[in-house]
């Protein structure tokens, strides 16, 4: 194992139970400060704030000569060869609605490749970590993905975009297409998370249209380390990352049907 990825990986679980903290102090709330971005269903609340704080002052004191990419504030340190990415609060809709799915997402990159990955969802006390090579945990302990292979005994995730209601490029299509081949089909509403639990697997795939790096990184690093195989299954820009993810049987069959 390569010894300064551990003390990376030892880091961003620190920081994220830090956040995690953060963000229980504001859960349920009844003075919750929201706003809106793009629409009223792209929102921003006060502890997404709080919580992107307390990892960015972090950072800046542990590594000051690292870059940064996080959800809220963007890019900083330029071209470092370590760079954080960082979602601080996936699962916002779920937040200001006092739903237990939502998580801090830490990804570490040297020179573009994920080195580290750790999600941290704390109302749910469950951590996920991986590091190059060694393997994925949830709360200490290895997981895998699943081994089921028949698509229909199936449960898989999925998500919307934030603008589904006025573009019609919202997955509805995809949903058509591959409900009725599955088991089931559920909508937790973290990127991170649902990535993680394929990872455990708890689901056997994920996909969602309109994701973006600091959505995935870590997680993804979490499914591979895990034995999941993914791709982005489109190279539109207009919808960002286009994410499948899956036990491998599975991602060979729902792979032919995402468009």
């Amino acid at each position: 194992m390569n010894p300064e990825n551990k003390r990376l990986k030892e880091a961003a679980v620190e920081v994220a139970r830090m956040a995690g903290d953060v963000l229980l102090g504001y859960f349920r709330s009844d003075h919750l400060k929201v706003l809106t971005k793009l629409n009223e269903s792209d929102i921003v609340t006060e502890a997404d704030k709080a919580s992107e704080s307390v990892i960015l002052r972090y950072l800046g004191e542990h590594f000051p000569d690292h870059a940064v990419l996080s959800e809220e504030s963007g890019v900083s340190g330029g071209d470092a060869d370590y760079q954080w990415v960082i979602d601080p609060l996936d699962g916002t809709t779920n937040f200001r609605s006092g739903l237990p799915n939502f998580s801090v997402s830490i990804g570490v990159k040297y020179r573009g490749e994920t080195v580290v990955g750790v999600v941290y969802a704390p109302y749910l006390r469950e951590l996920f970590c991986a590091e190059k090579g060694g393997g994925a945990t949830l709360n200490g302990k290895p997981i895998h993905c699943s081994a089921i292979a028949s698509i229909d005994r199936s449960v898989l995730a999925t998500g919307f975009p934030v603008d589904k209601n006025v573009n019609p490029d919202n997955n509805l299509d995809n949903v058509a297409r591959i409900l009725p081949l599955i088991r089931g089909l559920r909508r937790l509403g973290s990127a991170a998370i649902d990535i993680c639990y394929t990872a455990a697997g708890f689901l056997e795939g994920y996909w969602e249209l309109n994701l973006h790096e600091w959505d995935v990184c870590a997680g993804l690093l979490i499914a591979a380390e895990a034995g999941c195989e993914y791709s982005c299954f489109r190279s539109d820009p207009a919808r960002n990352i286009c994410l499948a993810v899956a036990a491998p049987p599975i991602y060979k069959i729902i792979i032919n049907e995402l468009r």
